[in-house]
């Protein structure tokens, strides 16, 4: 059979085929009237008469996408085996259950009410479910409110409600060993987060801005804790260093938002607030490091003095002597380096923080993580990034029990309203005071007025270096069994705890509603290059 032969048989067997193309390529000269079919009942889903199409239709009605997609996520989340949401909830229950059954079955009692890992246990779920119900908190056009904030209220919570404080009790040792231990792993990221770099670009602003406003809160801090709460002025000076310190965990992922869409990009507006906030936070530990060793010293005020300015120079000639050691070891040559950096980094900053309070150098520890963490970062260079991401999920774990072990210190009963008045005017107070420094300290910066009144209040929030300082001078204070120094320990927490409390809320919601406003929109900005700042900050 003949190529021409095949041909007209497939033409003869498809007749329809050719129809309908005679009709479609004829719309154009013949009407519906002379063709005798209407287009639109050729549509599939308006069968003809005396299809068999339409005899499937009246039998099964045809369902609309959006039911059919409706019924495929109900079949996937009701699946037998369970999967999608339903399967999320049932592992993380099971795992729950699971962690809680291993505990019990090694250490008993540990494990039930009243029990130490029990309490453990149920602070860190309630903190973790409290900064989740934060975080569902949105508002238009505003940046979210912190999950710390949640995480705090949660550990308040759990205190002030008789029937859950009488089963969840948690010793003072273990508290104040996950505090520290919290308080290791801040000081590591800190360091880690200073960028030298950053610093010679921005040169003088933002040293003033890291330095001045920390400096004056601290010492009207001092000042008005001396005269209404009638703490001595060692302690007065702790609590305005406890005070004195910015929140990056607030401030960060505010500025991040504002640089995504442009506002004070081209005046540096967020890069330098991100920069200036690391090394706040240092001068702000090292100062309460220093006041610290200094209230518990005995002896003359001159000999307390020299012995702070020792502790001092024993953290940083520590720190520098572990610094190296860490750029070297382990070797570049070594598999899982990341991993074995980040664990060796880690593990020397909680001996230095516990060997200083043994050895009776409570200051030294904090500066020699801080100076061994940023001289490990220079030896480390790009690398110090993917040790900064470990140390970032240890962080993950460790904030929950931070906050709501700050928040479950706090307990009503104890609290008398003079002093939350009190310590509420000593925070207001100081606060203003840091505002007006702060709008000083950006003067003949190349700033205009809206830009100085924005840093101002940017510069607000506190609340991490608040959470993992504030308890330690009332650990201290506990170990040494003195009932004074408990009380004064007492009212740096209280202040802590509210400074926490009230401005993380307010300063998050006045950095989203004062950027737009006051900074100025970049109309061209560079992505790669707003990508790359967010890179160097966070």
């Amino acid at each position: 059979m003949g190529i021409e032969d095949k041909a007209s048989e497939r033409e003869d067997s498809e007749p329809s085929r050719e129809v309908d193309h005679t009709v479609s390529t004829c719309g154009e000269t013949q009407t519906q009237e002379e063709t005798g079919v209407n287009l639109r009942s050729t549509d599939v889903n308006e069968p003809t008469e005396g299809s068999n199409l339409l005899d499937s239709h009246e039998k099964k009605p045809q369902e609309t996408p959006t039911e059919s997609s409706r019924l495929q996520r109900l079949r996937r989340t009701f699946a037998c085996p369970p999967h999608g949401l339903l399967g999320r909830i049932v592992t993380n229950v099971t795992m729950v259950v699971l962690l809680w059954a291993v505990g019990w079955s090694i250490t008993g009692s540990e494990c039930l009410p009243r029990g130490n890992l029990f309490g453990i246990m149920i602070l860190f779920y309630c903190a973790v479910l409290g900064g989740k119900l934060m975080g569902l908190i949105t508002f238009p056009t505003l940046p979210p409110l912190p999950p710390l904030l949640g995480m705090l209220l949660a550990g308040f919570l759990i205190r002030n409600i008789a029937v859950i404080s009488d089963n969840v009790q948690i010793k003072h040792k273990w508290s104040s060993s996950l505090r520290s231990i919290a308080l290791s792993i801040i000081l590591v990221r800190a360091g880690l987060g200073l960028d030298s770099k950053a610093l010679k670009k921005l040169k003088g602003v933002c040293v003033r801005l890291s330095m001045g406003p920390c400096l004056m809160e601290a010492s009207t801090s001092a000042l008005l804790a001396h005269f209404l709460l009638g703490l001595p002025w060692q302690w007065g000076f702790i609590l305005g260093f406890v005070l004195g310190a910015v929140s990056p965990a607030v401030v960060v992922p505010s500025m991040l938002l504002l640089q995504e869409g442009g506002y004070g990009v081209d005046k540096g507006v967020p890069t330098l607030l991100m920069a200036a906030g690391s090394f706040d936070d240092i001068l702000a530990i090292t100062g309460f490091n220093t006041c610290l060793g200094m209230a518990f010293s005995t002896g003359s005020t001159i000999f307390n003095v020299l012995r702070g300015v020792l502790e001092m120079v024993t953290g940083v000639a520590a720190g520098s002597l572990l610094g190296f050691f860490v750029q070297y070891f382990p070797s570049s040559d070594q598999g899982s380096l990341a991993w074995q950096r980040a664990v060796l980094v880690w593990g020397l900053s909680v001996l230095a923080v516990f060997s200083s309070v043994y050895f009776g150098f409570p200051g030294s520890g904090g500066l020699c993580t801080l100076v061994m963490a940023f001289l490990a970062g220079i030896g480390w260079k790009s690398k110090k990034a993917e040790v900064g991401k470990i140390i970032a999920v240890a962080w993950d774990i460790f904030q929950p029990l931070l906050f709501g072990l700050i928040g479950a210190e706090v307990s009503i009963a104890s609290l008398r309203p003079e002093t939350v008045g009190l310590c509420v005017a000593t925070l207001g107070i100081a606060v203003l005071v840091r505002i007006m420094t702060t709008f000083l300290m950006v003067c003949f910066a190349g700033f205009n007025i809206k830009e100085k009144i924005f840093i101002s209040f940017a510069w607000l929030p506190k609340a991490t270096v608040q959470a993992a300082i504030g308890s330690v001078a009332l650990d201290t204070a506990r170990s040494h069994g003195e009932k004074q120094l408990e009380e004064y320990g007492m009212d740096v927490l209280t202040v802590a705890f509210l400074a926490i409390l009230i401005t993380a809320p307010i300063g998050s919601l006045l950095i989203g509603l004062l950027g737009p406003r006051l900074l100025q929109k970049a109309e061209h900005q560079d992505k790669d290059e707003v990508q790359g700042e967010t890179s160097v900050h966070v």
